[in-house]
């Protein structure tokens, strides 16, 4: 059901030599980029018609319009399950509890008396958030989007996810319902390729965006790649992953089951044990057959994610040498499930997030530990972050210098200058001492 890697006895490599060692899964944005490009430009061209058009190949449904009328937010509130709405609300509050601790505050520094540099940080001013609609329904990304734009500042906030012919063309009700809880009602039925375009460019309907985050499929992957330039993206999501560096003390029913809990996401989602113990790798490897069978989306999802090739059981001689495994595999999903947990957990440099221990499992984050959910896949953990607040904001330097905070420093300025052969930026600073620069006091 899931492959073995060997990596025990030799020292590993180091860098691009140990990653190449690592399963990973295909993903060809670069392919898919031109798919997507005529139909972003046909969205350019052609706006709101275009979007029905793409809506009717695609989705199945002719729409009226792409915006979501207010009043069918408000009926999917209402007719929202009690108990979903409970734990939706529960999952915002705490989402915004961390979050609200991630602003950024003005910071002027003094680099000299009469000369200061003043870092001021600024919310973008629209944000365009797309909510992936598909396999699932992902009530749970429109909150990890929302959520940190929100708390940014940010003023303006539209919400895409694809129409449901099930559901008349409008999105999914519960992502209906997630908009109403938190406020946000721009939404538009649009899907893919088509949403980032939407946002991008603008059309009749929906004004244009300065960025475009949120989750996605290939598609919605090389659309952003596509527009990457004109507007501001948080990653080119690829398929989900889970790693999991786990020695002998390891619950195998734990493992195994969070391995699946990212398997049944999408055939393409990579689970990754790395263990230092056989003992393990074979008990995980006997549980995860019950708990397969046991489960939904067994056939179409969960056995050809963990059979790919993205998916493996990575054997190293000992924890030291699964950390170095695990920060070269860079996840979007790190688990820690080992002796000493916290400890181990202090010296991973590259992942997404990390959970710690048996009580922290990646579902735990997917809805409800506060943290967010949209991360960096396919390797990206090694230099970029997850969604945050700080995603949406933009650091601005402010400099005010007086006169002679100027003249204090001039000739260093035009000594550079000169070495760099740009005589003007010279000129500039002589231009305000009467093309005499004062000496050094």
């Amino acid at each position: 059901m899931i492959s073995r890697i060997d990596l025990r006895g030799d020292a590993l490599p180091e860098g691009p030599a140990l990653r190449d060692l690592l399963p990973r899964a295909d993903f060809d944005v670069q392919a898919a980029l031109e798919k997507v490009r005529p139909i972003c430009e046909d969205v350019h061209h052609r706006g709101d018609a275009a979007l029905i058009d793409f809506a009717e190949k695609f989705d199945g449904v002719r729409l009226e319009s792409v915006r979501v009328p207010a009043q069918a937010l408000a009926d999917a509130l209402a007719a929202l399950d009690p108990a979903v709405r409970a734990a939706l609300e529960e999952s915002i509050r705490r989402a915004r509890l961390v979050h609200r601790e991630q602003r950024r505050d003005t910071h002027t520094t003094q680099v000299v008396p009469g000369g200061s540099v003043t870092e001021k940080w600024v919310p973008v001013e629209r944000v365009g958030l797309y909510a992936p609609g598909g396999r699932s329904v992902y009530p749970s990304s429109v909150i990890m989007n929302a959520v940190p734009a929100q708390e940014a500042g940010v003023e303006s906030i539209a919400l895409a996810s694809p129409p449901q012919a099930e559901f008349g063309g409008l999105p999914h009700p519960t992502i209906l319902a997630a908009c109403a809880l938190l406020g946000v009602d721009e939404v538009y039925a649009a899907g893919g390729a088509t949403a980032v375009a939407m946002f991008a460019y603008g059309t009749e309907s929906c004004p244009p965006a300065n960025m475009v985050t949120g989750p996605g499929n290939i598609w919605v992957a090389a659309a952003k790649r596509y527009f990457t330039g004109r507007i501001g993206i948080d990653t080119e999501a690829g398929p989900t992953e889970i790693a999991i560096l786990a020695d002998g003390t390891a619950d195998p029913v734990h493992v195994a089951a969070d391995l699946i809990s990212q398997a049944e996401h999408d055939p393409l989602a990579a689970a990754v044990l790395v263990t230092d113990s056989e003992d393990l790798a074979a008990a995980v490897e006997k549980e995860l057959v019950p708990q397969v069978a046991a489960t939904k989306h067994t056939d179409d999802r969960i056995r050809p994610a963990l059979a790919g090739r993205q998916s493996a059981i990575v054997l190293v001689d000992g924890v030291e040498e699964g950390l170095k495994v695990v920060d070269a595999y860079g996840a979007e999903h790190l688990e820690i499930q080992t002796a000493d947990a916290a400890a181990v957990a202090d010296r991973v440099r590259n992942a997404g997030a990390v959970f710690i221990g048996p009580w922290a499992p990646v579902s735990l984050g997917d809805y409800a530990a506060g943290s967010n959910h949209v991360l960096p896949t396919g390797g990206c953990a090694c230099h970029s972050s997850g969604l945050s607040v700080q995603s949406f904001l933009r650091g601005i330097h402010i400099v005010d210098y007086t006169r002679d905070a100027l003249a204090e420093v001039a000739h260093h300025v035009v000594t550079l200058a000169e070495a760099e052969d740009l005589p003007a930026h010279g000129a500039a600073i002589k231009a305000r001492f009467a093309w005499k620069v004062p000496e050094n006091k």
